[in-house]
């Protein structure tokens, strides 16, 4: 059963009573996240929490993998989209410019998408690369396949790691260190043990295993299900998650200003080689 609403990148369905799914569709290029992906999901969000029929939601994607990161060679201009947060300077040039950008698109998505007032699933398979991770952090519960795969390997693009920076709070400080610095991918049944990952099932078992755990939470009554999510999550932000955030973000901005002036772009080119041949093993 689909919603009247239309995406491009997306799309929205409502595969049970009082659950609705959302799944990343840009398989071709791994579901890497071009603007109007980030924007459409950010609206179809939306639609999902208007919506008082539904009490839980999934977000997954089609393909082989969950999603390969941001999409690099996105053409699009953050005017061709309406802004979402309270941010503005856009167009403006140098740093300031580029933090406003990923103020908004970036960070600023990622901590709205946590705060939903609704619980939300992460149904993930395949490769989960740097901003993949941050479609999975925000969300409350995380469901893998046996084959997912984990990584942030963008310290070789000469910054501290992906802007929305949870790795402490969901890794534990010296496995996140050892992620950043190797880039190596961790597996599904490490990030279970560690507790990123709540569960995981067979590759052609992930959506029928994702769907019936949603429909288990969905039973349960809204008004609990929002304060016992309000309730985690301010128990998360009293020991300094917001804050450790926002100084992560700012440190990223240091390491894009650095690069500008090194390498005369916002990343060093030679981290892109070496991510890509990581991505490949």
């Amino acid at each position: 059963m689909a919603d009247d609403t239309q995406f491009e990148t997306i799309e929205y369905e409502t595969p049970e009573t009082g659950v609705a799914r959302i799944m990343l569709d840009r398989p071709e290029v791994a579901n890497a996240q071009n603007k109007q992906l980030l924007y459409e999901l950010n609206a179809a969000f939306d639609v999902a929490v208007g919506d008082d029929a539904i009490k839980v939601i999934i977000l997954g994607a089609r393909g082989k993998h969950f999603s390969s990161g941001h999409d690099l060679r996105d053409p699009a201009l953050m005017g061709d989209f309406d802004r979402v947060g309270p941010v503005a300077g856009f167009a403006k040039p140098g740093a300031e410019g580029m933090m406003a950008r990923e103020e908004e698109i970036y960070l600023g998505l990622c901590t709205r998408w946590r705060a939903l007032p609704k619980p939300t699933i992460a149904q993930v398979q395949g490769k989960v690369i740097a901003g993949g991770l941050m479609l999975v952090w925000p969300c409350d519960l995380v469901v893998a396949s046996e084959d997912a795969m984990f990584s942030d390997p963008v310290v070789a693009f000469g910054v501290n790691g992906v802007e929305y920076f949870a790795h402490a709070f969901e890794l534990g400080p010296r496995r996140a260190k050892e992620l950043l610095f190797t880039g190596e991918a961790m597996g599904a049944t490490e990030a279970k043990e560690i507790g990123m990952v709540n569960r995981v099932v067979p590759r052609d078992q992930l959506e029928s295993e994702t769907l019936a755990l949603a429909v288990k939470i969905a039973s349960r009554p809204s008004i609990g299900l929002k304060l016992a999510k309000m309730s985690v999550n301010q128990s998360v932000d009293a020991m300094g998650f917001p804050v450790a955030l926002q100084s992560a973000f700012g440190l990223q901005q240091v390491g894009h200003a650095h690069n500008q002036w090194v390498h005369g772009m916002v990343v060093d080119p030679a981290g892109a080689e070496t991510i890509r041949n990581d991505a490949r093993r």
